[in-house]
């Protein structure tokens, strides 16, 4: 038995998607631990790329039951679309569970997403205005309706006219917009609350069945460690952990229950919305890693601020969330490069650090400080061997794990499922 945890070790969009499904068929349960449809998982097999928003990405594997765990704010709305995009596809959804304390995501929570990112002006947060916030403020305020509520439709009415006062008054008096009414909306849920009962589970009990009869537990997140909400560039983060930490608390799993944490980390960096990004490149070399990275947000379509790999950013990572391994992608996307810089340090009020300040303010006015390494010009996505690939690509893998004193124990080369060199078995 071994419980995995797959975290992203930059702003997001690493590549956990990928990661998982690799890991899924070898699970007996994958769960999503925290987050919302404001992540976007891209999984590429023989071809046919599928984008996740809600579902674990071990949906692709018919051997893993998935569970949308008690830490993930849900739009049922959007869950249903996904589930009848998959099964246009031919892809049954069946071994699909939701944890009843899951928190469930309501339209009033997307227009207030909208509204306060608008009336922030030029400090808005980038947010990708899908409601998540929003949901997990009410949340925190203990005001939020959660799956278990829908188990009971007189209860949840009851609580959705209570919540909904307070929100209406938040429309009308702070922004001058219509409230909503209760009718309308417990007209509108109820289809899709009939359609979702069946997967509704105890996901707590789910959970500690599965470790106490040692089943393979995958655990994955959304966003990444740059978007943490205590350790990330705030106020330019994410509203939940998604670091190994939270993968306890959004998944009732005690910390040692869980025996490996992969990190996974882009060969470069990139960037969605705000905030402060140090070795953003906003040149030709920025726009030719974009295109052939194909850097735009698998959520929101918006194109990916690129840069050179930041390892102060991957090596924060490491030790927050204790990677025992990195799976190292895109690296292909470097191929046309004579010379990548590194940045291993930055330079604030003439004094190098090579940590992450608190303050966005002073991150935001931090020089990079860089390494350069030489380049290996040359495709490398048909290598399956770590020895076949170009000496320089091996000192750039190598220079990584030296650095942030993590093994790289898989490298991707390109986005399809068999598109990767194995250094180390992530699985035992």
């Amino acid at each position: 038995m071994s419980n995995f945890v797959v975290v992203g070790s930059q702003w997001g969009d690493e590549g956990k998607g990928k990661v998982v499904d690799l890991l899924a068929d070898r699970m007996d349960l994958v769960v999503r631990f925290q987050g919302g449809n404001n992540a976007g998982h891209t999984v590429v097999v023989n071809g046919q790329k599928t984008i996740l928003h809600l579902l674990p990405s071990g949906i692709l594997s018919k051997n893993a039951l998935c569970l949308i765990g008690p830490g993930v704010v849900v739009d049922p709305f959007v869950l249903c679309q996904e589930i009848d995009t998959l099964n246009q596809q031919g892809v049954s959804c069946d071994h699909l569970r939701i944890a009843q304390r899951a928190h469930l995501i309501m339209p009033y929570h997307i227009k207030l997403d909208i509204l306060q990112e608008k009336a922030l002006n030029e400090h808005q947060i980038g947010t990708t205005k899908r409601g998540i916030g929003p949901c997990y403020a009410d949340k925190y305020t203990r005001i939020g309706l959660r799956v278990a509520d829908l188990l009971d439709w007189d209860d949840f009415a009851d609580k959705l006219a209570t919540t909904l006062k307070i929100k209406n008054a938040q429309l009308v008096k702070l922004y001058d917009e219509p409230p909503y009414a209760l009718d309308d909306l417990l007209e509108m849920i109820k289809p899709v609350r009939d359609r979702l009962l069946p997967y509704i589970v105890d996901g707590v009990a789910m959970v500690r069945d599965a470790i106490i009869n040692q089943k393979n537990i995958l655990f994955e997140g959304a966003q990444a460690n740059m978007l943490d909400i205590n350790y990330g560039t705030y106020p330019y983060v994410t509203s939940s952990s998604p670091t190994a930490a939270g993968v306890c608390e959004g998944s009732a799993v005690a910390p040692r229950d869980i025996d490996q944490v992969i990190g996974v980390v882009k060969a470069y960096s990139t960037r969605v919305g705000e905030g402060p990004f140090v070795t953003e490149l906003q040149d030709e070399i920025g726009e030719s890693i974009r295109t052939i990275g194909a850097e735009y947000g698998a959520t929101t379509g918006r194109p990916r601020r690129t840069g050179w790999l930041d390892l102060v950013v991957v090596k924060q990572a490491a030790l927050i969330n204790g990677l025992t391994d990195l799976v190292l992608t895109k690296l292909d996307c470097l191929s046309h490069l004579d010379k990548i810089p590194v940045c291993v340090g930055y330079e604030i009020d003439g004094k190098i650090q090579d940590y992450i300040p608190a303050s966005s303010k002073i991150y935001a006015s931090a020089k990079p400080v860089y390494q350069i390494l030489d380049g290996w010009n040359c495709d490398i996505s048909a290598i399956r061997e770590y020895d076949q690939l170009p000496e320089n690509a091996r000192k750039y893998v190598e220079f990584i794990e030296s650095y942030t004193h993590t093994k790289v124990s898989l490298v991707s080369i390109g986005p399809d499922r068999s598109q990767n060199i194995i250094r180390h078995p992530l699985f035992n």
